[in-house]
This record gives structure tokens, C-alpha cells and sequence, in this order.
């Protein structure tokens, strides 16, 4: 596997967890994504000619793909408050799906596959441009999706008071502008941040889960698969355990 990252620069971790590409020169190979509780943009290069511009989702269940020969991608992984400041569109429409993005986005199609480091340094200066032209972010959801991301929490009470915006109106803003509740975004970050240690042959609860019943049953709810089925992952089926058992 031909996968490198770039991380993003301070301005942008709020906003992006990473860029990163993926080379695939042997025969056609199919793998399936499992929710990460981020969403992508793909740009899809084949025999080194650009095919198509894609903006994801965000996976609440495991999602089955097909990668060509010959096919390269460069990506932006993002966190999502990037889809209101950055893509200015809510991910509603694209649960678990995706779609086509014209060519000229971001001046995209003036990248090349094999300048990995200058696509993400050109993506870099376009978002730092864009947030400079907000006229403010809201402090509360930068503050919501940081304590989130990192598991600073216990319950959605204490991250309500923490971010001092009540419960009902987070999962307002979660239903209207991704298309699912608070709890569920929760529960993915919390599998998301599981996958180390799958990966690892460390198949028991961390904090973030009851007991072990409750961890199995949270991990498959969003995977369709056990930790342990994970663990021996069959042909690297699951495209995020084979890159984390890469690095």
C-alpha cells in the first residue's frame, strides 16, 4: 500500500484532519470504509489524468468500493464543522453517499498526481483564504467539536455546560445540518478512536464504553463486524485498519 499524509497547519485543525494520498498500481481491488466520523474530498486521478472532483459524506455505516488499476487520489480529510465554513453547505444530502464536484473547484484541476505536497500546500492557502473571509465562527461549535473530537467528556450534559449551548439545540443544529443526532456523532468518534487498538490485537473497552458487551455492540452497530472480525481484517478489506497498521 502507497498511502502517505500531510497534517494541517495550526490554522487549520479545527477544520481539516489531514490531506492525504493513496496509490494503487496492482489489480482491482475492492475495500470497505467504515464510519471515521470525518468526510473527504477525493480527487481521482487514473493513468495520471484527472477524472473526477468527489465530496463525501459522513459514513454512519460501512460503505463498499471498488479502486482501479492505475488509480491515484489526493484528498482532504475534514472534520465537519468544515462543511459550514469551508464547503458553506450542510452534509444532509450526502449521508453515506457522495457527489461529483466540477473540476475547476478550488482550482483542483490545475494539480497534478504526483505533487502531493503542493496540493496540499495550494488547498492550505485556498482554506486559510476562505475562513479569513468569514466574518466570525462561532466559538461555541469550535469549542463543541474540539472537547468531541478529542473525548474531553463524559456526558452530553457536561458538554452541553461546557460549551454553554443547551443539548436540545446541539442536536438541532446536528439533524438539520448533517442529518444525525448528537449521540450518533458522539458514538462514531468514540468506535473512530477504537481502531488503534483493534489494530493492535487489543480487543477490550477503553473508557469510552461500559463493559465489553457494550463495546461489541457499539463497534458493530457501526461496522457491521465484531472488533475481532476487524482484527484479522481478510485481504485488507478495511481500507482505514490497513493504513493504521501501515504507519
Amino acid at each position: 500500500m502507497d498511502y502517505k499524509e500531510i497534517y494541517p497547519n495550526e490554522s487549520l485543525k479545527a477544520f481539516v484532519k489531514c490531506f492525504w494520498r493513496y496509490d494503487h498500481s496492482g489489480e482491482d481491488v475492492e475495500y470497505t470504509l467504515i464510519p471515521d466520523a470525518c468526510f473527504d474530498l477525493v480527487v481521482d486521478f487514473e493513468n495520471n489524468e484527472l477524472q473526477n472532483i468527489y465530496l463525501t459524506g459522513i459514513w454512519t455505516k460501512p460503505i463498499n468500493i471498488t479502486v482501479t488499476k492505475g488509480t491515484t487520489l489526493l484528498a482532504v480529510r475534514f472534520k465537519i464543522l468544515a462543511s459550514e465554513y469551508l464547503l458553506k453547505t450542510g452534509l444532509k444530502a450526502l449521508l453515506n453517499s457522495m457527489t461529483i464536484l466540477p473540476k475547476d473547484f478550488w482550482d483542483i484541476h490545475k494539480s497534478k498526481c504526483t505533487e502531493f505536497e503542493g496540493f496540499a500546500s495550494d488547498l492550505s492557502e485556498t482554506m486559510t483564504g476562505l475562513l479569513n473571509e468569514q466574518p466570525k465562527i462561532d466559538n461555541r461549535k469550535l469549542k463543541l467539536f474540539h472537547i468531541i473530537y478529542s473525548e474531553e467528556f463524559q456526558t452530553v450534559s457536561e458538554l452541553s455546560q461546557r460549551v454553554g449551548w443547551s443539548s436540545r439545540q446541539i442536536n438541532r443544529y446536528f439533524n438539520t445540518q448533517f442529518g444525525f443526532s448528537l449521540k450518533t456523532f458522539i458514538n462514531i468518534v468514540r468506535c473512530n478512536a477504537s481502531y488503534p487498538g483493534i489494530v493492535a490485537g487489543k480487543l477490550y473497552p477503553e473508557q469510552a464504553f461500559t463493559d465489553q458487551a457494550h463495546y461489541i455492540k457499539e463497534i458493530k452497530k457501526y461496522t457491521d463486524k465484531s472488533p475481532g472480525q476487524l482484527f484479522k481484517n481478510p485481504n485488507d478489506r478495511f481500507l482505514q485498519l490497513s493504513v493504521l497498521k501501515a504507519k
